[in-house]
């Protein structure tokens, strides 16, 4: 049973109720000796306090999507089927261009709370090795016969971590605030991705690679990006695409975008940082050589020292001391064609939340409008 939904949400609150009863019913009629009556309304009281913690987490759960699965949140999930040095530029000396297409079935979202239009399909990376769940919504032109040779611009979408690949989606509810806009023009039409970013057991990727453990970089920027130009009217260059994120997807949109200007033209990271080891269970923070390299700041600082500043908009939002700085940091740094746009979210807008995040999606999409296109 999945862990986020109403169907477990019911099932928890009849738990609640029966262990709320249980005492009341059955507290005087416990037989036997003593310590065996004392030892039975323990139980009673346990199981009511263990029900009642279970609602509160249940119901955090579903408002933040945290957690999927019993997998997600024991961490005995398995996503790797296996972790190969894949190289600088995460391909293992592969082309693209010389692969199969990978098709995939997509079948609806299997969780109504994601909204209308949400379709999924269970993706095996071919060159990353990472499996997982991947969530695609399409605007409401992409079926119009007006547009039927039109490619759209994609976005994808990354939550913090612990966080649900369904969290864009069933949160943020991104697909729901973006449908009118992008109907009545207001907001460009965009292709919205959403893939599994909790692939590996109680532990953040960073989104990097990492030869022998997680090629976690390539499962987004290479894989998942693939198999939407595979099977959708999407863009395949830089131009068409971008990453969005928030917490520790913020990092990882920024960083992605930063080290492939040539898959990615623009990326927006609210309440972000740019030092991996803020996250403390981040293995890119843990690796003081990949801390350092999977910085954004050092990542654009060696793109300029190099005289090739990439090609690259940012959008970084968040208050004083959740994303703010980071920002202001990267922008110092950026030289054209980099640019880099900082919004300062009041301290009192409700701090490192979903709400705070979920207010910002329609202009974080009027501002890709800016850059991305079919």
């Amino acid at each position: 049973m999945s862990l986020t939904g109403t169907p477990f949400f019911l099932f928890s609150i009849l738990l609640l109720i029966v262990a709320v009863v249980l005492p009341f019913a059955l507290w005087g009629r416990v037989a036997g000796p003593r310590l065996v009556r004392i030892v039975a309304r323990l139980l009673m009281l346990l199981f009511a306090q263990i029900t009642a913690i279970t609602v509160v987490f249940v119901m955090v759960n579903n408002a933040n999507n945290l957690y999927d699965n019993w997998g997600d949140l024991l961490g005995t999930g398995d996503h790797i089927d296996q972790a190969r040095n894949l190289g600088a530029d995460g391909l293992g000396g592969k082309n693209l261009k010389d692969e199969p297409k990978v098709l995939q079935h997509f079948r609806p979202a299997d969780d109504p709370v994601l909204g209308a239009g949400v379709q999924m399909t269970d993706l095996k990376g071919q060159i990353s090795g990472v499996n997982g769940e991947v969530y695609v919504w399409l605007p409401p032109q992409y079926n119009d016969p007006a547009y039927k040779n039109k490619k759209f611009p994609v976005v994808e979408l990354l939550p913090g971590y612990p966080g649900s690949a369904k969290s864009w989606f069933g949160s943020l509810k991104a697909n729901e605030q973006l449908g009118s806009l992008m109907q009545s023009g207001a907001v460009k039409p965009f292709i919205l991705v959403a893939p599994r970013t909790n692939v590996l057991s109680n532990a953040d990727s960073g989104c990097v690679n990492i030869p022998g453990k997680v090629n976690a970089d390539s499962w987004l920027t290479v894989d998942v990006r693939q198999m939407v130009i595979d099977n959708f009217r999407a863009g395949d260059k830089p131009d068409s695409w971008g990453l969005a994120g928030y917490s520790a997807g913020a990092h990882c949109a920024t960083k992605l975008a930063l080290a492939h200007p040539d898959r990615y033209r623009a990326a927006v990271g609210m309440s972000g940082y740019n030092d991996p080891a803020i996250e403390r269970d981040s293995l890119a923070g843990k690796d003081p050589k990949l801390r350092v390299e999977t910085n954004p700041m050092h990542i654009l600082k060696a793109a300029n020292e190099a005289g090739k500043p990439p090609r690259t908009a940012l959008y970084i939002s968040g208050a004083s001391g959740d994303g703010y700085q980071a920002g202001t940091g990267l922008k110092e740094l950026a030289k054209n064609p980099t640019t880099v746009t900082v919004q300062q979210i009041s301290s009192s807008a409700g701090g490192h939340t979903v709400p705070v995040w979920k207010r910002q999606v329609p202009e974080i999409f009027r501002w890709f409008g800016l850059y991305l296109r079919g």
